[in-house]
């Protein structure tokens, strides 16, 4: 298949577009390296600089005509969506807009978008949280992502659009950058590894559902190819509050560092798992890597790299 990948140079973006080359797909990237980065490209896809949120961007999809669409590319930072609530939009949902716009007339068979799961549900009661608990996010970025599913939705029922919304819960593993606010786990492992110690912000009793890039990568392969349309949580089903997860990296580190504690985030969720029965019944998905397990792998990574 021609696949347009944006955000393909970014930590997801990046490992879904080394399954697709190698499973013989034609990828073209779309990135405006603002947070990806070169050194992730894959050499035999093909790449553009760019926003997704321009006009041109919607040029090239008219031009690439592609079959299917991942859409990863996305403001992600939720201080940065609540100081400047516009832009996220602007990335988050026009960007997006931009890209259906492109692919409408030229039949595209698939849309793949890159929404969330810890962001959208709003301080869910029930835990862990199914696609259809009221959605009530906190934060802009999750009113973003929740307008793009809804757009989607829209275009769904009145053309037909093949659309799929991945609701990813806290994504980690090799790539991801320790600088994005969104990164915890990529954060504390590299400054545990320095001989830092971790910040947590809160009294670290919040707690995330993490999931592993590998996993991730799957979910995504199942999306191209399912012929269920709609929304999936894609997680573990586990909380695993932070003041837990830096004594396993401490472990894993060989470290005894204590966390210093900073003021709370405004927007953050205070609790966050996702319930999986969807994915595994429609997508035929399921996590298959423990949490040990993958913040091993993810050291084991930056270890190689520093």
């Amino acid at each position: 298949m021609r696949i347009l990948v944006t955000g393909g140079a970014g930590f997801i973006g990046s490992h879904v577009v080394d399954a697709l080359v190698s499973r013989g797909h034609k990828v073209t990237v779309l990135d405006d390296l603002s947070t990806g980065k070169r050194e992730n490209l894959n050499r035999q896809a093909a790449f553009v600089k760019g926003k997704v949120e321009t006009l041109a961007a919607e040029r090239l999809v008219r031009r690439l005509r592609p079959e299917a669409i991942f859409n990863f590319a996305a403001q992600k930072d939720v201080r940065f969506s609540v100081s400047r609530p516009a832009e996220d939009a602007l990335i988050n949902v026009v960007g997006l807009l931009r890209l259906v716009q492109g692919a409408l007339p030229h039949g595209l068979k698939r849309l793949v978008l890159a929404s969330t799961g810890g962001a959208i549900y709003g301080g869910a009661k029930k835990l862990p949280t199914p696609e259809d608990y009221p959605a009530h996010p906190f934060s802009p970025y999750g009113v973003s992502k929740l307008a793009s599913e809804l757009y989607l939705h829209s275009y769904r029922h009145a053309g037909g659009l093949p659309a799929v919304s991945l609701r990813f819960a806290n994504v980690y593993g090799p790539r991801q950058d320790p600088k994005s606010e969104a990164g915890v786990v990529a954060i504390f492992a590299r400054r545990l590894l320095r001989g830092q110690r971790p910040v947590i912000t809160g009294d670290g009793e919040q707690s995330r559902d993490f999931v592993y890039i590998d996993d991730v990568v799957r979910a995504c392969l199942a999306a191209l190819t399912t012929k269920h349309l709609g929304v999936y949580n894609i997680g573990t089903g586990v909380e695993t509050n932070i003041n837990e997860l830096a004594r396993m990296l401490n472990l894993l580190v060989g470290s005894e560092l204590q966390p210093v504690y900073a003021p709370a985030v405004a927007g953050e969720e205070r609790r966050s798992a996702l319930a999986i029965g969807l994915a595994k019944k429609f997508l035929g998905w399921k996590p298959r890597v423990a949490l040990a397990q993958g913040l091993a792998k993810t050291i084991e990574w930056q270890i190689a790299r520093s």
